[in-house]
């Protein structure tokens, strides 16, 4: 297994001093966001593209995802991250993300990335039923599973406390749906630790599927805040045992968002506690 780091910690500073900075750390990738300010792909011109690139060539850091679940460029008021979602009710809002979604499968394939991750649907509308959501979710999500087979990516759905699905074991409900061998699962572990999820069954359960881990720590409260791994009450010791058990060998990106003030100091504890353990 190899450790990565979010770019979305590093959102006060340029991508190539972030990528130098995760790698003076010690990690080995780094996931790249598909968002403003490092790469948000309606307006990344060919310059910006080869800067990454060189960067990535110059620090030696591998690419473990592009996270394209943000949409800070967009600012939506009510949550920045989630709207616009794959389920809005106004089809045209709805089509700025799936229009988002598909430039960065392509961004992907160019920078010659592995996956991106995306929301599991957003949150579920009022007088909008599960069932409703879930449908119009497989009905976006299906050309979007073929664009990505297409240009020869993976798009991975990102389980959140709060969405439409919520839990790890709800992917299952969409990949039966969408059989697609491109779709596959981002196992984030602190969400499902919010979730009350018994991680190393989770793990073990949704191994055929899992494409891509995202660690942080959760407070025992299980309350959706993303700290860094031994701040919280989750014990990676487990959870990166039960993650060998099924014979994965790629990568665990530490996802830090709220990090934005302290990001180096986030991403070296992280380091510290993780890479022991791997």
């Amino acid at each position: 297994m190899k450790l990565a780091f979010s770019t979305n910690a590093y959102l006060r500073h340029p991508f190539d001093e972030t990528a130098a900075r995760i790698a003076a750390i010690g990690y080995e990738g780094l996931e790249l966001l598909a968002d403003v300010p490092h790469a948000w792909p309606a307006g990344l011109l060919d310059g910006p593209k080869r800067a990454i690139l060189d960067a990535m060539a110059k620090t030696g850091l591998q690419f473990s995802n592009v996270n394209a679940f943000m949409m800070n460029a967009i600012n939506d008021h009510r949550q920045p991250y989630w709207h616009p979602s794959f389920i809005e009710p106004d089809p045209n809002y709805r089509r700025v993300r799936i229009d988002h979604t598909r430039r960065a499968l392509e961004l992907c394939a160019e920078l010659g990335a592995p996956h991106i991750t995306t929301e599991p649907g957003g949150p579920i509308n009022p007088g909008q039923t599960r069932q409703e959501a879930l449908d119009l979710f497989v009905e976006v999500l299906k050309p979007l599973a073929e664009h990505a087979e297409k240009v020869g990516v993976l798009l991975l759905i990102e389980p959140e406390p709060e969405l439409l699905l919520e839990r790890t074991d709800q992917y299952l409900e969409l990949a039966d749906r969408v059989n697609s061998p491109a779709l596959g699962l981002n196992f984030d572990v602190g969400h499902a630790y919010c979730m009350s999820e018994d991680l190393p069954k989770a793990i073990a359960a949704l191994a055929p599927y899992t494409r891509h881990y995202h660690l942080e720590d959760i407070a025992a409260t299980r309350v959706h805040h993303h700290l860094p791994p031994g701040d919280g009450a989750i014990d990676f010791a487990e959870v990166i045992d039960a993650i060998r058990k099924t014979g994965y060998d790629g990568w665990l990106t530490v996802e830090l968002y709220p990090s934005q003030e302290k990001p180096d100091e986030a991403a070296r504890q992280a380091y510290n506690v993780l890479k022991p353990l791997i």
